[in-house]
């Protein structure tokens, strides 16, 4: 399996598609309703109101849109990978690999605040990366603010990748204090609107525009399945982790960056379970794009190749274990 996606073929596309299906088969079988937190967003809850109202004529409508924003993440840090030739060939590794490791948690498909929020952050990186080399992207800049504003209003703790978002700058473009401001502004713009609807309507939510956010331990309920998933997801990333560190002389001063980029998005948002603690693994989905990447690189550069495909179907064996026989759903 991992050698059909190491080829950059039309038709893996759809190969991705049943893979996916197939594997997170029980997200239709049993499908979650989501709810509020309190660390959502006024956008979500809007959402969420709407959504519910479809929901009672299309009962699989909440597993459709996460399967399908789980799709459309794993073939857009696909076509990043890519595009930016960030490994030795092109391959659709990366989109496997992040389908696979989506699975092996129940809460990482679920329609949620932080699943939207990892769409909205991908769009975010090939921003950055294009204003690599642009001697003028201050409208790159506002939209990747605006963007941020946006993921904010879903998820009000994704506030905290503001850090990774300037830090990112930082390491794409020289220092610029007119740019992080627009950056900044962009950051803004949504609750800047949203205020006004109050002031309009009479009617809004104040309390919506001030962070909810609680410093904390995340609460983890720990069992022999989850240190398996942990053992399944770290093994990989460190390996990877290896390779690239492996390879980065001989790659270009762009791709290096790019590789600093998703560093950086793997440490923020690891930092972001301690300030939105819960009993839940959902906003734990966001630190599994970057490590997508990382397991990408397991798989293709790994020798001998068995390595890789112990890998692989021991990944598979654990999915299908956990959730037809264990207790996952």
């Amino acid at each position: 399996m991992t050698g059909i996606f190491r080829q950059k073929t039309p038709a893996n596309l759809l190969l991705l598609l049943i893979m996916g299906i197939l594997i997170k088969l029980p997200m239709f079988i049993r499908p979650y309703m989501p709810g509020i937190g309190s660390s959502d967003g006024f956008l979500y809850k809007a959402l969420l109101d709407t959504l519910f109202a479809w929901q009672k004529h299309m009962p699989l409508l909440f597993p459709l849109l996460a399967f399908s924003l789980l799709y459309i993440q794993a073939v857009m840090l696909t076509r990043f990978i890519n595009a930016q030739r960030m490994m030795n060939k092109p391959n659709y590794l990366p989109g496997m690999a992040y389908l696979l490791i989506t699975s092996f948690l129940p809460e990482w498909n679920y329609f949620s605040a932080p699943l939207l929020v990892s769409t909205i952050l991908l769009l975010i990186l090939f921003i950055l990366f294009s204003t690599y080399n642009q001697p003028v992207a201050k409208g790159k800049i506002f939209n990747i603010g605006l963007l941020l504003g946006l993921a904010c209003a879903f998820f009000v703790p994704s506030l905290l990748f503001a850090v990774w978002v300037f830090l990112a700058l930082a390491v794409m473009r020289p220092f610029r204090i007119n740019e992080w401001l627009i950056c900044l502004l962009g950051i803004t713009t949504p609750y800047y609107f949203y205020a006004v609807y109050i002031i309009i309507q009479g009617n809004g939510d104040w309390s919506a525009l001030l962070p909810d956010i609680a410093v904390g331990l995340p609460a983890v309920k720990q069992s022999v399945w989850l240190a398996i998933a942990v053992l399944l997801v770290m093994v990989p990333f460190l390996s990877g982790g290896y390779y690239v560190q492996e390879n980065l002389r001989r790659m270009l001063i762009h791709v290096r960056k790019g590789w600093s980029l998703l560093l950086l998005y793997l440490l923020t948002a690891f930092l972001l379970p301690f300030v939105h603690t819960g009993y839940t693994f959902e906003t734990w989905v966001l630190v599994l794009v970057p490590m997508a990447a990382f397991h990408a690189c397991t798989y293709l550069y790994s020798r001998p190749a068995i390595y890789s495909l112990v890998l692989f179907w021991a990944s598979v064996i654990f999915i299908l274990v956990w959730q037809y026989e264990g207790p996952g759903w």
